[in-house]
């Protein structure tokens, strides 16, 4: 529900790999949510507004590019409502390099255009995710090949990404050596290009 300290930490880890990094806050500071269903409607309204989510995807890309990172050499990297966020980037062809979606909503409305996809695609998605079905996982598919994306979907056994997040400090040794993964994991794809 906005910038929390769980994205201040995942950006300090990349940024202690040598990457820039950004937090965008894609609410803004007077309206984020402020519970789940708040958040909920608020998704709600990006996924039916797409073209206002991809102007403040933009938006933040602006920011970024103008506190120094290289144009050529960016990549969004979003969970949840943000993992959505960086799929909408990809799909609308916003000027990065690749995208990686942590537990996104994968849905598109049927009514918009596929249209070639240019950036790379990762989604991260925990196999027991019950927000994401079936149904729209094999849309997701068809649309990235539709599309001739250069995409990759990585599917985690036994997990629920969210749930894994929200119980790190009851089992953090495993959240560690499985975010430890994850993070190898996205230096390969940051760096293939």
């Amino acid at each position: 529900m906005g910038i929390d300290n769980n994205a201040k930490e995942n950006a300090m880890e990349l940024a202690k790999m040598g990457y820039i990094t950004f937090v965008a806050d894609i609410y803004g500071v007077d309206k984020r949510p402020q519970n789940t269903k708040e958040a909920g409607q608020q998704a709600g309204y990006y996924k039916n507004n797409y073209q206002d989510y991809h102007k403040r995807i933009q938006l933040a890309l602006d920011q970024l590019i103008q506190a120094g990172a290289n144009p050529d050499k960016i990549a969004i990297i979003g969970y949840c409502f943000g993992g959505t966020g960086a799929i909408e980037a990809a799909r609308t062809n916003l000027k990065v390099k690749g995208v990686v979606s942590f537990h996104g909503g994968l849905g598109r409305n049927p009514d918009r255009y596929i249209e070639p996809i240019v950036p790379k695609v990762l989604v991260l998605h925990g196999a027991d995710d019950f927000f994401v079905p079936e149904a729209e996982i094999k849309a997701f598919h068809d649309e990235m090949n539709k599309a001739k994306a250069d995409w990759q979907m990585i599917y985690y056994a036994g997990r629920f990404i969210s749930k894994l997040i929200l119980m790190k400090n009851k089992k953090k040794s495993n959240f560690v050596i499985f975010q430890n993964w994850i993070f190898l994991l996205l230096a390969v794809f940051l760096n293939e290009y």
